[in-house]
């Protein structure tokens, strides 16, 4: 592995892009830029650099591999279950208690929209059923303005539908072809924008204002940072949150060690965890 050329790659794509991979583990970035090797006929990061260097149309390419998002909706089922049965009725039980009626999410490196979507659904479903007026602002943030612009769109192939079932299906999406349409009341529940979770300049995403969410979502994001980027990240997490508001991780991650005492996990199955101070 040669270090130094992939960082010279990566600070090259940020003069260029504007956007810093720097931050991600090493093991990711070779990776990733391997992948590029077929397609660009090298054979080595000397070679793809030369290349990347001389051919300035294979920078749209490399940032596209390096922020690759996987994603699906209903995503890890489990967890959107215990959303759907416990922790979104709780929370509209003490909204109520309270004499509020306003609840915000966030949802982090929200990819092309599968997971803000999925919890508009469980939200609509529930709020439907019980026949309650709430105000959700849902908001939904990714560096890359491609995937956003897929997220607004709300077209999805069936492989990104696996987990949903057919009622919901049938409910929410239209077919079309090899794709499947969301529906526009759903897509009008989600407010998409650029924000970049590295950025230590930017504390919340513009279009949320300010923090105060019930609930964040920050899945299979953290997995990518070395753990000096991860503390940053939690920074603005915890700050954004409010006291007693929840932070939803993914299967591979964990709270950090600053923040272990911030934080009670919510119970033994998922990576759900409660802001307890």
């Amino acid at each position: 592995m040669d270090k130094q050329k992939i960082f010279e790659i990566v600070y090259f794509l940020k003069s260029k892009k504007g956007f810093d991979f720097s931050g991600y583990r090493l093991q990711i970035l070779e990776r990733r830029i391997r992948k590029r090797f077929y397609y660009t006929n090298t054979e080595n990061f000397h070679e793809y650099f030369e290349h990347l260097v001389n051919n300035p149309s294979e920078l749209n390419n490399l940032f596209d591999v390096l922020a690759l998002n996987v994603s699906h909706f209903f995503r890890n089922a489990l967890t959107f279950e215990l959303l759907r049965k416990k922790i979104i009725p709780d929370i509209l039980s003490k909204k109520k208690l309270h004499n509020e009626n306003n609840i915000r999410i966030w949802s982090a490196g929200c990819a092309n929209g599968d997971e803000p979507y999925s919890v508009a659904i469980i939200f609509k479903e529930l709020l439907d059923r019980n026949e309650t007026n709430f105000q959700i602002d849902l908001f939904a943030t990714d560096f890359d303005e491609k995937s956003l612009n897929e997220g607004r769109k709300g077209i999805y192939k069936a492989s990104s539908l696996k987990n949903i079932k057919y009622g919901i299906l049938n409910k929410y999406f239209v077919a079309e072809r090899d794709y499947f349409i969301l529906n526009d009341e759903i897509k009008k529940m989600v407010r998409f924008s650029s924000f970049d979770l590295v950025n230590e300049h930017n504390r919340f995403p513009s279009e949320s204002i300010y923090g105060g969410f019930d609930i964040v979502f920050c899945r299979n994001v953290l997995i990518y940072y070395d753990i000096e980027i991860q503390k940053l990240i939690f920074d603005r997490l915890y700050n954004s949150l409010n006291h007693n508001g929840y932070l939803i991780l993914g299967e591979a991650e964990n709270i950090i060690e600053k923040y272990k005492y911030s934080f009670k996990r919510e119970n033994n199955y998922c990576k759900i965890y409660v802001k307890s101070d």
